[in-house]
């Protein structure tokens, strides 16, 4: 069926589907999801190698099975909730980078959402992002909040695209909060094009870069490389993640932070 490959980018979006499904169902049986996402089996098949190479699911024979331990990285309400105590010990790193009256760059990531509630309370502050749902965090308190505009994709609860990207040309942030969904020896990805391209845009805008990125996303792929941590001044991470991992962003240069919330 040639009509159900599409392009790239919708390929992926169809992906992003397939996962989710399984991880709200736990299992299910590859002819089902076939038939709910309107392609053929073979297609399917295909959709689920690539699940399974990059370690985002389990394919057996005939059905396909969440892994206990991935949260889901393209829908909110899989991950707001998830490593609470982690993300709550990065934000408070997070927070000693922030003075008043900083200009301030916040990715989407859940994990920078602690972060904008810390924020609420800083004197003089603007925050500008792309998130609807950082946007809404502070909603009631005093920082002067831009919401970046462009296509808006409902998994990640944000926009991303070349007007975000061309909005970013004109601001100039004294600090830039960014996440990551997937890193291994250094090097980033993302399974969507448009938010790799647009966290890149962070980086130029801003004077100091900051990534904060959990011990999960670490020895992961994603469909879209987009360079390595040698933009970014500092690393914050939890105690959790492979040496081996770290030392492969140290020898690119970054300064890490490393938290541990059960200290």
């Amino acid at each position: 069926m040639r009509a159900s490959r599409g392009s790239e980018a919708e390929v992926e979006e169809r992906r992003q589907a397939v996962l989710r499904h399984v991880a709200q169902e736990g299992e299910i049986r590859i002819a089902e999801l076939a038939s709910r996402m309107h392609v053929s089996v073979m297609t399917m098949h295909r959709d689920l190698d690539n699940l399974h190479d990059r370690q985002l699911l389990r394919k057996g024979r005939g059905v396909a099975t969440a892994f206990s331990n991935v949260a889901m990285e393209s829908a909110l309400r899989f991950r707001e909730n998830a490593r609470v105590e982690i993300k709550s010990a990065i934000a408070d790193a997070l927070a000693e980078e922030v003075s008043p009256g900083d200009t301030v760059l916040i990715d989407c990531g859940s994990t920078l959402f602690p972060l904008a509630r810390r924020l609420a309370t800083v004197d003089g502050i603007r925050v500008i992002t792309n998130s609807l749902r950082i946007t809404y965090l502070l909603a009631a308190s005093p920082a002067e909040v831009t919401l970046l505009g462009d296509r808006y994709y409902e998994d990640f609860e944000s926009c991303a695209g070349p007007q975000s990207r061309h909005q970013l040309q004109d601001i100039r942030a004294t600090v830039a909060f960014v996440t990551a969904t997937s890193v291994r020896e250094g090097r980033l990805f993302h399974p969507v094009r448009e938010y790799a391209e647009t966290k890149q845009a962070y980086l130029q805008a801003a004077d100091r870069a900051v990534l904060a990125v959990d011990h999960s996303k670490f020895g992961r792929t994603a469909t879209y490389p987009y360079g390595d941590v040698s933009g970014y001044d500092l690393l914050v991470t939890d105690a959790g993640t492979p040496e081996s991992e770290l030392r492969a962003v140290r020898g690119l240069g970054v300064e890490i932070r490393t938290v541990d919330p059960l200290s």
